[in-house]
């Protein structure tokens, strides 16, 4: 599997609005793509435990409280935004598959200008805490109206890719999961995998992209943490890079090959990434940005004759402030036509199957950044700067 450097990363994701939706581990999802757009390290130990706070490695917090006024619950909301001069990434924090809270997510993309080029979710083990045995059921039903609204909401282009939900530990801690009286924690383990197995069934049939999370990392449960639900910096960023070449391969761009360790560790990252520094001591970034924080213009201008997307209106977000409604529920029945078949990461075939968000143009990979490799689609001739 391709290992991507920083400068790749922007290269791959130019001039693309991703979503990312789910618990507080698709957070760390977000979190590690965020910094992979910006900077070839990874997250530290406090990045991955913190929620809530103000800003993330030049990120906002656009709906939710500072941590330490706020904890995980029912009613938890974070709602996150990065923005670069060519970036777009926005998670939400769901505490369920299928909610009011959720129709309201759905709506605002929906109505949101420019629209998503990807979403990526994944929502399990919080539904599992509130339906214990009774969660076959409700959690089928929550996932197939959750994909009926997101089908009838996003348009074709957009890419949806639901992440199965990863293995856990035999114990996992109280902490993890404040609602959880009704879960079955000495069959949890096979109960996720029952939910994976539903949640998989539902998107391939609507012609959604699974990334078989759970069997990628079925094997590396060293990377796990104590609280047996989080996993550790490195087991993220090999999550970011299966990610990476999954939207790669939906898009048809062939990614560079080079070296990769894992150290003994046995998650893979490129030879010269390092883990981050101590808290406090002196990083580097691969890029400068001015005092308000933007892009110089040298790094992110694009060749003339390749005009660049344009994201209109990003500083009057409908999003309103902390601790007010996305936007108000609606009553629209979601309209749900039957889509093509789309491949699971962990059983794939040579070729993925045309569907949602398959639409490879070369118009959409930039010039190369300094130190970086070309990247190209299938088909097509390189382009060169």
């Amino acid at each position: 599997m391709a290992q991507l450097r920083a400068c790749e990363v922007r290269q791959l994701l130019h001039n693309k609005f991703v979503v990312v939706m789910g618990d507080s581990v698709q957070l760390a999802v977000y979190k590690d793509l965020v910094l992979l757009l910006q900077k070839d390290c990874l997250l530290s130990s406090s990045q991955l435990k913190a929620k809530g706070e103000l800003s993330f490695e030049r990120d906002m917090l656009l709906v939710g409280c500072s941590s330490g006024r706020m904890h995980y619950g029912r009613h938890y909301r974070e709602v996150r935004q990065f923005r670069s001069g060519h970036h777009l990434v926005r998670f939400y924090f769901l505490t369920r598959v299928y909610s009011h809270y959720a129709e309201r997510v759905v709506e605002e993309l929906r109505r949101s200008e420019p629209a998503p080029d990807v979403v990526v979710m994944n929502s399990c083990l919080w539904d599992l805490a509130r339906d214990g045995r009774g969660f076959p059921r409700s959690y089928r039903r929550d996932v197939e109206s959750l994909f009926a609204r997101l089908d009838w909401a996003l348009p074709t282009s957009c890419l949806l890719l639901w992440n199965t939900a990863m293995p856990v530990a035999d114990t996992i801690s109280g902490s993890c999961l404040p609602c959880a009286r009704h879960l079955r924690r000495a069959h949890l383990r096979e109960d996720v995998m029952e939910a994976n197995f539903y949640s998989s069934a539902e998107a391939e049939r609507r012609g959604f992209d699974v990334l078989d999370l759970h069997f990628h990392f079925r094997h590396a449960a060293r990377h796990r943490l104590p609280d047996g639900v989080h996993w550790d910096e490195r087991a993220h960023r090999h999550l970011s890079q299966l990610l990476l070449a999954h939207l790669a391969d939906a898009w048809g761009v062939d990614l560079p090959r080079r070296e990769a360790v894992d150290g003994g560790s046995g998650m893979a990252t490129p030879t010269d990434v390092q883990p981050r520094r101590a808290e406090g001591g002196p990083e580097t970034t691969e890029r400068t940005h001015t005092a308000e924080g933007t892009e110089r213009a040298e790094e992110t201008s694009a060749p003339p004759d390749r005009p660049l997307r344009s994201f209109p209106g990003l500083d009057r977000l409908s999003l309103p402030a902390a601790r007010s409604r996305i936007c108000p529920p609606t009553g629209i029945s979601p309209a749900t036509p039957p889509r093509a078949t789309s491949d699971i990461e962990a059983k794939k075939t040579p070729g993925l199957a045309a569907g949602r968000g398959r639409a490879p143009s070369a118009q959409a990979l930039p010039y190369t950044e300094r130190g970086g490799i070309p990247l190209t689609v299938r088909g097509a001739p390189a382009s060169h700067a």
